[in-house]
């Protein structure tokens, strides 16, 4: 890749990441973390309003913003590709957001890279097919918002061996596997981690009391016990 490709790469990165490291950027872009701090620092000097520093991360400083960028026929197929392939499995709102994005992205492509998209051979089958039912498609959108404001959630559950409990929850984040969606969310009654199959909520209700994020106990530092 030549410098000047690198470095437009560079900063598109930055600019799609609220906070970028120094790892993520160099095996993104197959460089090494010395390269990366040397472009960053070279961005810096002409002009590119690029925050942060080595060993913490980088961002574009608030109110910098870039002209549009056109997508390539590749990038645009993409696209389609990942919006039909996700919207039998998301909620209702969530999957007709996802249809008007892609037609906003679609109406400013040149018509032969748009009829290139448009044409391209992979599909998913209707939500009709895979199982997911209207009442998980609600619970699904339920938690995720709730989620999103950090409300707490309490639910009736039933396990893998139909035993019932009544749980309230911090929602986390909602997971697909592949035919199924879980939550991931912080049990108040076990005190730690827990994944629920939405399949399984026989009903919910977000509350008005919210929850904070406190260590140990954040989607992040689940994330880490995963990885470990």
């Amino acid at each position: 890749m030549r410098r000047a490709d690198r470095l437009f790469h560079l900063v598109q990165l930055i600019r799609g990441r609220r906070l970028s490291t120094a790892t993520f950027l160099a095996e993104r872009l197959e460089v090494s973390e010395r390269t990366v701090y040397r472009d960053v620092a070279d961005l810096q000097r002409q002009g590119v309003p690029i925050e942060g520093e080595a060993g913490v991360g980088y961002r574009f400083g608030a109110g910098f913003e870039l002209p549009p960028l056109m997508f390539s026929q590749d990038e645009a197929k993409a696209l389609v590709a990942a919006v039909r392939l996700s919207q039998p499995w998301l909620d209702a709102p969530l999957a007709l957001a996802a249809e008007d994005a892609l037609g906003k992205m679609l109406s400013i492509l040149p018509s032969a890279a748009r009829a290139a998209a448009e044409s391209l051979a992979v599909y998913a089958p209707p939500a009709s097919y895979n199982g997911l039912t209207a009442p998980v498609r609600s619970h699904l959108q339920q938690l995720r918002e709730a989620s999103g404001l950090r409300r707490k959630v309490h639910m009736d559950y039933s396990d893998v061996k139909d035993a019932t409990s009544q749980r309230t929850v911090h929602p986390l984040g909602c997971f697909y596997w592949g035919r199924v969606w879980t939550l991931v969310a912080w049990c108040e009654v076990r005190r730690d981690f827990r994944s629920f199959r939405i399949d399984r909520i026989q009903s919910l209700r977000v509350l008005d009391d919210c929850f904070q994020p406190v260590a140990g106990c954040t989607l992040a530092d689940f994330l880490r016990t995963v990885a470990c």
